[in-house]
């Protein structure tokens, strides 16, 4: 009885999100057409045919005025209709009395962008308890405060104020990876880096101060859709507990790059976000044990994603360098050697088979090619993706024929059937790589460093993969 109870209430909860994602109705408090008006660029996006949202969109302002197609309203009350969502983007003072509207309104779900909340002082702090209050008297769910709000590339939905130009070229080119974020400028960041990926966006939320919802809630809301793969960009962590369960209750890898490592970044996190950077190898230790992968860069947030999206998981250390370049597979080498991973001695059969390859400079590991046909590329892929002795692949070469990015393709689709991954790098003809990379959904990583990472990356979900079923020591 228990176990069916919260089957229901995740239900329940999973719905409740889902308002945030894929309303049918949407008031925007504070939109207008005064200059400079951030709530009208959210009007603005949710009215353009390229976005293509087709849901109800009304503006809430003094003077009642239309905004961007959206109608306009001097109060909610005089709006006739159910609402789904309302997106505060007003004065902090005004919007706890927002709030108490909504919810005699029946709204229940709200995402406020506005600043000068808990991170601005003691009255900002007072003005946050007032919402939250609300918040609790009416069962509402929050996101925010002093966020930037939703991305939902599939559900061609985005309330995120001054995305004029992004929204329509995210929506677009909808991909598979969900984030929660904590920065504007980090959700901006991504959505123009993965216009041109294979990875694009799932869908994207911005959190801000956290008063209620929170990177927990997230997780388990992206358990349940067809995101494949989740990440993060965090500045503070109010439930480190339950952060890292929802991490063991998910199938899906969880990535996340946290800030606040040193003095003066915890301080930069407290004035920005109200957040409380913890202590750094605390939240080390928990991210190994519940099984979420933590990057080294903020960067790593839109290039590694593709290496879990496109690829099978690393399942052992051993790692075949191949490349037609001898530098590069001598680098190769020198960077796993940095890494868990290692460079696999191959067994006398297959250096035998790759010795027999016209082209073939080297059948030890790395293996060297000179100028070879496809054929030799592909039986040589065969080769090391059949023998026992190797785990995946960092494939490293020059695109010195068109043909080069045929045979990757091809590469990709042996990976899948051996299941076992590569990691690919070409470092030349840069412009016909990026026209190949989406045409033929090529997860090429723009350099050496970057592809042995993603390897090592790989190898780490697998193992986290093992652990889920460990119990949590965090506190």
């Amino acid at each position: 009885m228990r176990a069916s109870q919260a089957a229901a209430a995740k239900q329940i909860e999973t719905l409740d999100l889902e308002n945030f994602f894929n309303p049918s109705s949407v008031a925007v408090f504070g939109a207008s057409k005064a200059a400079f008006n951030l709530g009208a660029t959210i009007c603005k996006i949710l009215s353009d045919e390229a976005v293509g949202y087709r849901g109800r969109v009304y503006a809430v302002n003094r003077k009642g005025e239309d905004v961007f197609g959206a109608k306009g309203f001097r109060t909610l009350e005089e709006i006739p209709d159910a609402i789904d969502l309302a997106v505060i983007i007003t004065p902090a003072f005004v919007v706890p009395e927002l709030v108490r509207q909504c919810g005699e309104k029946g709204i229940r779900s709200i995402i406020i962008e506005s600043s000068g909340f808990s991170e601005s002082g003691e009255e900002g702090k007072r003005l946050q308890r007032e919402v939250d209050e609300a918040a609790r008297r009416y069962a509402i769910r929050l996101i925010g405060p002093n966020c930037l709000g939703i991305l939902d590339n599939r559900h061609r939905f985005c309330c995120m104020f001054g995305a004029n130009d992004l929204a329509p070229l995210a929506v677009a080119h909808p991909g598979s990876v969900s984030y929660v974020i904590q920065s504007g400028g980090i959700g901006a960041l991504l959505v123009e880096r993965l216009l041109d990926d294979v990875s694009g966006i799932n869908k994207m939320v911005s959190l801000g101060n956290k008063s209620d919802l929170d990177e927990a809630d997230f997780i388990d809301y992206f358990d349940t859709d067809n995101t494949e793969v989740i990440a993060l960009y965090l500045e503070s962590i109010g439930g480190g507990r339950k952060l890292m369960e929802a991490v063991r209750r998910t199938k899906k890898p969880v990535l996340v790059y946290k800030t606040g490592k040193s003095e003066a970044g915890s301080k930069a996190v407290m004035s920005h976000t109200a957040g409380l950077a913890q202590n750094d190898a605390v939240f080390d230790g928990a991210c190994r044990q519940a099984g979420m992968i933590r990057l080294h860069t903020p960067e790593e947030l839109y290039t590694l994603p593709k290496m879990l999206t496109e690829m099978p998981l690393l399942k052992g250390r051993r790692i075949a360098v191949f490349t037609n370049s001898g530098a590069f597979g001598t680098i190769g080498a020198d960077m796993l050697s940095d890494t868990r991973l290692v460079v696999s001695p191959f067994s006398e059969e297959t250096k035998a088979r790759l010795a027999k390859l016209p082209g073939v400079f080297n059948a030890e590991n790395p293996v060297d090619i000179g100028p070879a046909p496809p054929e030799v590329y592909l039986e040589i892929y065969n080769i090391l993706l059949g023998a026992d002795e190797v785990d995946g692949i960092l494939h490293m070469v020059s695109m010195w024929r068109d043909y080069v990015t045929d045979v990757m393709e091809t590469l990709v689709s042996l990976c899948r059937k051996h299941e076992k991954p590569a990691a690919m790098y070409a470092f030349s003809a840069l412009d016909k790589l990026r026209a190949a990379q989406l045409e033929k959904r090529l997860p090429l990583f723009a350099g050496a460093q970057e592809a042995v990472r993603a390897l090592v990356v790989s190898h780490e979900q697998f193992l986290a993969v093992q652990k889920k079923g460990e119990p949590l020591w965090i506190q």
